[in-house]
């Protein structure tokens, strides 16, 4: 938007779509006037035909939609939106029908993850907006005279528009993050649209607005409902979701692990389809590790057709360059996702149902058991800040390691409160860390901890249970701004679109609603197994955590040591870091120190792959 300037804006754009080509294989459009040039590439799910291709332009031709997701619900709207002169069976349309009837007000009618953008050629005013929970990304530079959109960071930054700068003061989130939160972002001057916002443009001013919010939207009113009232709607909610995402008119299946949360969505799929659910399951070919005796037999159960994807771990490290190359932003775990995508992808479907969302909603992350036991164990808060110190020294003396690091920093809080030990929780690198490792002599305020802040310490937030506030934590900063960002990257980098039926608003709202007792009364997610009145057998339900845990520590001080080796020492030579602390870092992990594990130094060297990749200056 803003052409004033540019000799070729139509070339600018042409670029952004070639960029992200391989999120929409089936269709090209691009669209201008005098002040806007929209582009999309279209991977065809809902009506298949050329008549549904965007940008889509209205039948008065005053309004013109580019949009990147799915509303699920679209045909409930179509029959509310009745007689208007419908031309096509796409859900496109219908959002676009609806944006006309009711503007902005239609967000709160849309059931499904989106991110769109509409003009008004006679008002001349742009409108952006992104799903709920932030499972379609939707990245915004806002210069001084054009605005530039896009789907992908990468994007953005083929526009050729937005100029390839570090954003210096984002490196200390990332380090201790692994995550830039929106709306920030590596780059500078290019932001995220936040989950559950809007943005209005024209030429005079820019207006941003939240739209929904998971404090004010949790429910408020199932504290003194009967408990088998609470778990039969939980069940109905959630296979009511189940239900809404599988309307597609392509191949479709699901991921399987085996584990509880995609074997429910499976069960789920199993009673409202009308034909046999395809399941996929990638395991890598390690029987202690393996998970795909308990992936078949929810096949078994559910009569599914079961692939069965083996992998060597090798394989990962054969594909890692690939995968390294579609990383749209810097990500330690990127790459699993897309293996994962490519396997699932090359077996014939194009659209898969997730699990992803079940362990934020339903307290099955560590994070949630670690959050309570410091919440009981408040009282050690009382205790002089002195003397917490020196336990915390000694700890670190006899008992050195990450965990040991952590237990030293959450000693010296002022309180046990979620807004203040969430933030430990997450990170990577504590303060003190970072000064070593950064050029900085003070650091900015932690992004996570502000956000926490906001959340909890607001009135409304603070009375919501405590589970409910580490649910918060994960919804508001590790599921948008690390695993939905890598899931949908690394998905449609092979054109496949993942669903989240756990993340469906009206199951989200309920659920963020339900007091402690009833959600975690003895083990993580129980209320979810038990709501699900025995359709998951109990191998499912009793089975040990596990997870194939992949060979990176070998990997790199062998296969992958002088890769590892060259973007440390280029990192190391940048102005904002100490080479000689990344050096040390390096050493020590090659000498095997227990304080220094894998996961921190791959992602240093993920960092400085990106950047050197995308041309990034400092």
């Amino acid at each position: 938007m803003g052409l004033e300037g540019l000799t070729d804006p139509r070339a600018a754009v042409h670029r952004m779509t070639d960029a992200m080509a391989h999120r929409g294989p089936d269709a090209e459009g691009i669209w201008s006037d005098r002040q806007v040039v929209l582009g999309h590439r279209r991977l065809s799910i809902i009506d298949l035909s050329h008549a549904a291709d965007q940008p889509f332009v209205d039948h008065e031709e005053r309004f013109v939609l580019v949009f990147n997701g799915e509303i699920y619900n679209y045909r409930e709207l179509k029959a509310e939106l009745s007689p208007y002169p419908f031309r096509t069976n796409s859900d496109t349309e219908v959002l676009l029908a609806a944006f006309r009837k009711w503007g902005a007000a239609c967000l709160e009618r849309l059931n499904g993850m989106f991110a769109f953008a509409v003009w008004d050629t006679r008002q001349e005013e742009l409108f952006i907006a992104r799903d709920r929970c932030g499972i379609k990304p939707l990245y915004v530079h806002v210069g001084d005279r054009q605005v530039v959109f896009a789907s992908e960071l990468k994007a953005i930054l083929a526009s050729g528009l937005v100029p390839r700068k570090l954003d210096a003061r984002s490196l200390p989130e990332i380090l201790r993050y692994q995550t830039v939160h929106a709306p920030s972002t590596i780059v500078r001057d290019v932001h995220m649209l936040l989950p559950g916002h809007w943005m209005r443009l024209d030429a005079s001013e820019v207006t941003t607005g939240r739209w929904w919010d998971p404090v004010s939207c949790a429910r408020r009113d199932i504290g003194n409902r009967p408990v088998a009232e609470i778990k039969r709607t939980v069940r109905d909610l959630l296979r009511s979701s189940v239900e809404r995402r599988l309307v597609s008119d392509v191949p479709f299946g699901a991921f399987l692990s085996g584990g509880i949360d995609s074997s429910a969505i499976v069960g789920l799929m199993a009673e409202v389809s009308n034909g046999p659910v395809h399941t996929f399951n990638v395991s890598f070919d390690e029987q202690e590790f393996s998970e795909a005796r308990y992936a078949e037999a929810i096949a078994k159960r559910f009569n599914t057709v079961h692939t069965r994807i083996d992998l060597r771990p090798d394989d990962l490290l054969d594909y890692l360059p690939e995968a390294l190359a579609a990383m749209d932003h810097p990500s330690a775990d990127g790459p699993n996702t897309w293996v994962v995508s490519k396997v699932t992808k090359e077996a014939g479907i194009t659209m898969a149902l997730s699990g992803t969302g079940g362990d934020e909603l339903f307290a099955g992350y560590e994070v949630f058991k670690r959050s309570l036991s410091l919440w009981e164990k408040r009282w050690i808060t009382q205790f002089p800040l002195g003397m917490r110190h020196a336990l915390g020294a000694m700890l670190g003396i006899f008992r050195p390691g990450i965990r040991t690091t952590k237990a030293a920093e959450l000693l010296r809080l002022p309180t046990f409160s979620i807004d203040d030990t969430y933030p430990i929780s997450r990170s990577s690198y504590s303060d003190r860390q970072l000064l070593d490792l950064l050029e900085r002599h003070q650091l900015p305020p932690d992004r996570v901890r502000d956000i926490m802040q906001a959340l909890i310490r607001s009135k409304e937030g603070y009375r919501l249970p405590f589970l409910t506030q580490v649910s918060l934590g994960e919804l508001s900063t590790y599921l948008p701004n690390i695993l939905l960002r890598d899931t949908d990257r690394m998905s449609m980098a092979h054109a496949l679109e993942v669903r989240v039926p756990f993340l469906d608003h009206e199951l989200v709202e309920y659920v963020l609603g339900i007091p402690d007792d009833i959600k975690y009364p003895h083990t993580p997610k129980q209320l979810l197994v038990d709501s699900l009145n025995g359709l998951l057998p109990r191998l499912i339900v009793d089975r040990p955590k596990m997870g194939f845990t992949l060979p990176w520590s070998e990997w790199m001080r062998k296969d992958l040591r002088s890769y590892c080796e060259a973007r440390l020492n280029a990192l190391g030579d940048r102005d904002q870091f100490r080479g000689s602390t990344v050096r040390r870092l390096w050493d020590r992990f090659l000498a095997s120190d227990p304080r220094v594990n894998w996961s921190r130094l791959w992602f240093l060297v993920v960092l400085e792959d990106w950047l050197q990749r995308n041309q990034i200056e400092d």
